[in-house]
């Protein structure tokens, strides 16, 4: 990269951060790409708060910023494609959890000195350059292959206390029920709505002003409502069907049911594919004598099952609501992101809190009584759940545990992979690094070249 085009990189970072008076710079360049050292600062601040903070971050990270820039100029060249819900899903998990171990939106807030659109914006940038290395990755080491002989030659001479300690590893089906509002709650809400929208069209009041006062979207209430730039795939497509028809920021629109209750939404404005959008939410109150129903449903259900009038997985297919496991006969699913690959095998810590702690007493084939658990989403949903398979913890032997060992042989083997790739990579990409950021002790000592 010549003089002038590093040069005009630093001017534009100064232009960028002149209004926050943020002192930023260019630390290295790989490629065509800067690393910044705001967003060496930006990758600390995030790793502290998912409770991972990174010994020598200033370092470590540079490092790992450049590495990531060498996987994701591949993914370009393949045409790497993430799934704008899998982002979405991603980047509301990650939010709640700072929100629950920072204890509100507002220190969140204040941790990262940014709104929550604007944090939700970066976490979804990293979240899908995360996905897109790690389908990279994936591809490169997609045609290594361990026989069972070379598993028995990694491990026959490894001292038992050396071999993987396996955790307890259980199987689970699940039967929910999702309660229901009375058609009474919902005219309550939809006449509430239509009020709100009567009084913002006939210019009474301001959306963001409402959105304020009554939403129930904590995420967005603060901020009268506004959602920031998002595409059509960033929400549920009920919600985007209307979202994305409004053309007049002066109206709002019909009133639109989601998963996760009642809305209003009104166009701020929109760029290319994307809009900006305010909402007003309302959930509906569900009583406790429909939890009560709900529970003592369930509870009947699973009599029935005891005594063998049907087995658990018709009752799945006919009576349970959730559909991300009513076709797999009630197996929950776990979703393993270094691998690519789903299991139906989950450790404890893994299951939502209020499962695991019915299955940590139950026998394999005994179902639980009827409890109620709060979804990713937030939503309370009754259920009952069985205990298909449970494998207490242990050293891994080649008779029982035979895949376990050869995923550890096929890591190994991987990570050499990626190892070769990236220094590879390295002699034939232009690297550039500021001299003060170079006293370090690189994994990859080829940077300097």
């Amino acid at each position: 990269m010549n003089k002038l085009l590093l040069l005009l990189l630093s001017v534009w970072c100064s232009m960028a951060f002149a209004q926050s008076n943020v002192v930023d710079e260019v630390i290295w360049v790989v490629g065509d790409d800067p690393i910044l050292l705001s967003d060496v600062e930006e990758a600390r601040l995030q790793a502290e708060a998912d409770g991972k903070p990174i010994l020598d971050p200033y370092c470590t990270i540079p490092e790992q910023l450049a590495i990531q820039k060498l996987f994701l100029h591949q993914a370009s060249l393949d045409s790497v494609e993430v799934s704008d819900a899998l982002v979405l899903k991603a980047v509301n998990e990650r939010v709640n959890y700072y929100i629950q171990n920072l204890g509100s939106r507002e220190n969140v807030e204040k941790y990262f000195s940014l709104t929550l659109p604007q944090i939700k914006e970066k976490l979804a940038k990293n979240m899908r350059q995360q996905n897109m290395m790690e389908q990279v990755q994936a591809s490169l080491t997609r045609n290594l292959k361990v026989t069972p002989a070379e598993v028995r030659a990694y491990f026959k001479d490894m001292p038992e206390d050396s071999l993987p300690l396996i955790p307890t590893m259980v199987e689970v089906q699940v039967i929910t029920a999702q309660p229901q509002p009375t058609r009474a709650e919902i005219v309550r809400i939809e006449e509430r709505l239509r009020e709100l929208a009567r009084r913002v069209n006939e210019g009474e009041a301001d959306f963001s002003n409402l959105a304020k006062i009554y939403s129930q979207d904590p995420n967005s209430a603060r901020l009268g409502g506004e959602l920031g730039y998002s595409g059509r795939n960033q929400f549920v497509p009920e919600f985007s069907n209307v979202a994305f028809a409004l053309n007049d920021p002066k109206k709002v629109s019909k009133i639109v049911r989601t998963e996760f209750g009642f809305h209003i939404i009104q166009l701020i404005d929109k760029k290319g594919d994307k809009a900006n959008l305010r909402h007003i939410l309302l959930k509906p109150e569900i009583e406790d004598s429909v939890y009560v129903k709900e529970l003592a449903r369930l509870d009947s259900i699973a009599a029935d099952i005891k005594k063998g009038l049907f087995a658990f997985e018709d009752a799945v297919l006919a009576l349970s609501d959730d559909k991300d496991t009513r076709n797999n006969k009630g197996l929950m699913v776990n979703f393993d992101r270094e691998t690519q690959e789903i299991t139906s095998k989950f450790v404890m810590k893994e299951l939502p809190a209020e499962i695991a702690r019915q299955v940590e007493n139950l026998s394999v084939g005994e179902i639980s009584k009827a409890f109620v658990y709060t979804t990713d989403q937030g939503k309370e949903i009754c259920a009952i759940v069985k205990l298909k398979s449970r494998v207490e913890a242990h050293r891994a032997t080649l008779t029982e545990d035979y895949q376990v060992l050869k995923d550890v042989v096929l890591q190994e083997r991987r990570a050499v992979k990626l190892e070769t790739w990236i220094k590879e990579k390295q002699r034939s990409t232009y690297v550039r690094i500021n001299p003060e950021w170079r006293n370090c002790n690189f994994k990859y000592p080829d940077w300097s070249k």
